[in-house]
């Protein structure tokens, strides 16, 4: 008899020498030959810094001067600015267009004004007048001030104070007298 036959007659046998095959050739393909490893990197996070100004004035005067007379001492004002923001940011002093009551003689052309950085601090009352000043704006008035005052860069948390001294100048003649005038001062980053 030959083996065909012989498998012919015992198809129960045949079934399981043919799953014993299969069975071993998928181990065999399944083992050994190929290897796989995974790795992983989730929950990647991005996030955006900020530049905020903290102003110890905001929305009011820096300086107000009443009755001045040509000539007298300047009235002083002084101002903190702050980046309280996370990154740090190129800071500048602007104006807006004074209002002036004579717009024939306008008073903005007269005040004298110099801007004086006191320096950094953190706590405390920062001193003006000592070695680590540097004047921004001089030499120059309300009126003639013109496009920002670059102030350097401030890192994040670094705050500056800033002393303003405005006087009317010794040449305001009788054209001025009771002459008002108002301007805006803004603070920048960038």
């Amino acid at each position: 008899m030959s083996r065909l036959h012989v498998l012919a007659q015992n198809p129960r046998r045949t079934l399981g020498a043919l799953a014993t095959v299969l069975v071993a050739a998928g181990v065999t393909a399944a083992s050994g030959a190929d290897f796989t490893a995974t790795s992983a990197n989730p929950a990647n996070t991005f996030s955006a810094g900020t530049l905020t100004i903290d102003n110890s004035k905001e929305g009011s005067a820096i300086l107000t001067a009443a009755n001045l007379r040509p000539g007298d001492p300047a009235t002083v004002g002084t101002v903190d600015i702050e980046n309280s923001g996370s990154l740090s940011g190129a800071f500048s002093l602007s104006r807006q267009p004074p209002a002036d009551s004579d717009s024939a003689n306008p008073l903005s052309g007269k005040l004298n004004i110099t801007v004086v950085d006191c320096g950094t601090f953190a706590a405390g009352t920062p001193v003006c007048g000592d070695g680590d000043d540097v004047t921004r704006v001089s030499g120059t008035t309300i009126g003639a001030l013109s496009g920002p005052t670059a102030l350097g860069t401030y890192a994040a948390g670094e705050k500056h104070r800033y002393r303003f001294s405005v006087a009317l100048d010794s040449s305001a003649g009788n054209a001025y007298q009771g002459d008002t005038s108002t301007v805006r001062f803004d603070w920048n980053a960038a």
